[in-house]
């Protein structure tokens, strides 16, 4: 660890953000019931500067939580329905011909399209062929949007919440393995219980209308973000993620036999880098100074399910890669 002793001023920040953050949850749980675990890593995404792929069937409340989770940090929400027509203009932005009034002279002016918002809901990314997932991939990595030569930078803080449904497979374009690992977390949204299912129904079924209260501005969430990347990290905390790391890969010659029978790929750096970030995240928004291996532990299945891929042998046997990432938990 290279830093011992924490500056005072980001000793602040952390209590604030945690503050801040347990508000954020409490105003989120006016309108979402459940889902508490999926709510903190979208958070510790966000915060992290880091993107998220959610999978879950229809009626979940996905573009529910995502607007929530804009209005109560005063964030502005883009939703784009993901369709095999849409065209990468029609996310980024196009050109047109605009003549001036008083001169008669016509000039080219850009018009920018739903991706220029803090928040993206972009719904059913695998409803479009890959040359419009494209567009948004560069933009989520870049953080602008060329057009006409022109490079224009996307608003800050942005975060893209990108949605898959797991039922229908039909006429869909599945994320290429290269442009799944832009994301940091792959999160699996399951059915509500018994009991949270009768609240739901219960809330929107009735006149009921939360009031929520905004907690955070764009300013104060780029600061925070700042403050997550100086939280510093113990040697032995860094060499455990890289070494969970290290492990998916059936070519190193220490990786665990069930991984050279059932993995064909495993995951590459960013896996180390956002397990790091994700316990780094963790520990601030719990009022915590540095990460530890715990929270390393706790960010591997987010970050690791959609990086490794299982081979022929696996299926066979009905191995999927959540599997694999249990089974690998228990080496520690």
């Amino acid at each position: 660890m290279k830093e011992t002793t924490p500056n005072p001023k980001d000793v602040e920040l952390v209590d604030e953000l945690s503050d801040k953050i347990n508000h954020v949850k409490l105003e989120i749980a006016k309108v979402i019931v459940g889902q508490e675990a999926i709510i903190d890593q979208l958070l510790f995404s966000l915060f992290a500067r880091g993107h998220c792929l959610l999978v879950g069937v229809p009626g979940l409340a996905k573009t529910l939580l995502i607007k929530t989770v804009a209005e109560v940090m005063d964030l502005k929400f883009s939703r784009i329905q993901f369709t095999p027509d849409l065209m990468p203009s029609d996310i980024t932005g196009t050109e047109i011909i605009e003549e001036d009034a008083v001169t008669k002279k016509r000039d080219f002016k850009f018009i920018s399209g739903p991706i220029f918002a803090n928040i993206i809901l972009a719904d059913e990314i695998n409803r479009t062929p890959p040359k419009t997932q494209a567009a948004l991939l560069e933009a989520m990595q870049e953080y602008k949007v060329t057009a006409a030569g022109v490079t224009y930078q996307l608003p800050q803080p942005f975060f893209v919440l990108a949605t898959q449904n797991p039922i229908e497979q039909e006429g869909t374009y599945p994320l290429p393995e290269a442009q799944l690992d832009r994301f940091m977390f792959n999160l699996w949204l399951e059915y509500p219980s018994y009991k949270e299912e009768i609240k739901i129904v219960e809330t929107t079924t009735s006149q009921y209308k939360a009031k929520l209260e905004k907690v955070l501005s764009a300013n104060e969430i780029i600061q925070f973000q700042g403050l997550v990347r100086k939280v510093p990290v113990a040697d032995n905390v860094i060499e455990f993620a890289v070494k969970v790391a290290n492990m998916t890969r059936p070519t190193n010659g220490n990786s665990p036999q069930f991984i050279k029978d059932w993995i064909t790929w495993g995951a590459g750096p960013r896996a180390s880098q956002y397990m790091i970030l994700a316990a780094k995240t963790r520990a601030v928004i719990n009022g915590r100074y540095t990460p530890s291996i715990e929270d390393v532990k706790l960010a591997m299945l987010p970050v690791l399910r959609h990086r490794i891929i299982t081979n022929f042998s696996a299926e066979a046997e009905g191995i999927k890669s959540v599997d694999v990432i249990d089974r690998l938990g228990q080496e520690f």
